[in-house]
């Protein structure tokens, strides 16, 4: 399968002639002017018509190599292909870095799509699958729109929102610090009667599917049922226990909290989760609109934003504060009356205080 729990991949199928690129061109406009990164794979039986025969490239393409083609702001890949499960591949290759991957054609997609009727009303084939809704040539007898962007574009979008929010969200607490400036492992400090850790455990169980711990902090006793995730190697600071997380559940979507902001609530966290939307990759709250601050470690984190971080780990850049620099990061500014929630605690002067 192609399209695992809340990856977007969908598919306008229909015979030769019956609009299918149309009526993608139309809702394309929409989507993008929504703000959504799209792609679109295109599927044709009758071969492609990428370069002029004799042309550089089209000569190292026919000799046997594949061929990647750079322009002023564009770029072609043109590859060999050996079958139907190679452009599955492909397809899945779009998935991580965009909101929603269109399919045009190839009807044998394992995909839910729509089926356009084309002026022959040649019936859909009973053996295409997950197929949504059957759109009319004319004008629909129910409805009576004749636009067929008017009755695709709200089932997309309907569609969409539903594989957003219908990902798993999982809590994970930052356990890694060394606490150095506090001199104690701050998810072990009790007040009220618990540690920081079990009560922020127990905040984000009451929001999310699952809760685990991320680092190598100590847990409290009673506490060894936590799954805890060891740091990925290769990085350091909280995006190193961010990263452990995504690569442990790739298809999740994640609710992030350092275990030293014991003010934490509930209201908190579900404003957070209304950020849940499409096109949202991160949301990192902002706290000082003048100086531009965010504060990434309780914050939420989809599983698209993993292709950022494994970016930034790469080049060495650890620090989280760079991601709003991303399109696709939202930076809310939280109401007064939740902001006492994202204080944190470093030092035993602010425990104090």
């Amino acid at each position: 399968m192609i399209a695992r729990q809340g990856q977007a991949v969908f598919g306008i199928c229909g015979w030769k002639n019956s609009g299918k690129t149309t009526l993608i061109e139309s809702i394309l406009r929409d989507l993008i002017a929504q703000g959504l990164r799209v792609a679109v794979v295109k599927n044709d039986v009758h071969g492609l018509d990428v370069d002029r025969p004799g042309k550089d490239s089209d000569r190292f393409f026919k000799a046997g190599a594949d061929v990647v083609l750079r322009g002023p702001g564009e770029e072609v890949c043109r590859f060999s292909s050996t079958g139907e499960e190679e452009l599955h591949a492909r397809i899945a290759r779009f998935v991580p870095f965009h909101d929603v991957v269109i399919v045009e054609g190839h009807m044998s997609t394992p995909v839910p799509k729509v089926w356009l009727f084309g002026k022959d009303t040649q019936p859909c084939p009973d053996d295409v699958e997950q197929v949504l809704a059957e759109v009319p040539f004319g004008p629909d007898r129910e409805t009576g729109l004749s636009n067929r962007r008017e009755i695709v574009l709200p089932l997309v979008r309907e569609w969409l929102e539903k594989q957003w929010t219908d990902q798993p969200l999982i809590g994970c607490v930052l356990i890694g610090g060394r606490s150095s400036r506090m001199g104690f492992p701050k998810q072990l400090i009790e007040s009220g009667g618990e540690t920081w850790l079990e009560r922020i455990v127990s905040l984000l169980g009451e929001v999310t599917d699952q809760v685990v711990a991320a680092g190598s902090g100590a847990l409290t006793a009673g506490m060894d049922d936590l799954l805890v995730l060891p740091d990925v190697p290769a990085a350091s600071g909280p995006i190193a226990g961010i990263l452990a997380a995504q690569r442990w559940h790739p298809d999740a979507s994640w609710l992030v909290a350092a275990c030293d902001m014991p003010n934490i609530t509930v209201d908190a966290l579900e404003w957070l989760c209304s950020m849940r939307k499409p096109g949202v990759w991160a949301a990192l709250p902002l706290l000082d609109p003048e100086k531009g601050y965010v504060e990434p470690l309780l914050a939420l984190y989809d599983r698209r934003s993993r292709s950022l971080l494994e970016a930034a780990a790469q080049s060495g850049h650890f620090g989280l504060q760079h991601l709003p620099v991303d399109p696709k990061v939202a930076t809310p500014q939280p109401p007064d009356a939740l902001r006492g929630a994202w204080k944190n605690m470093n030092s035993v002067e602010d425990l104090e205080e």
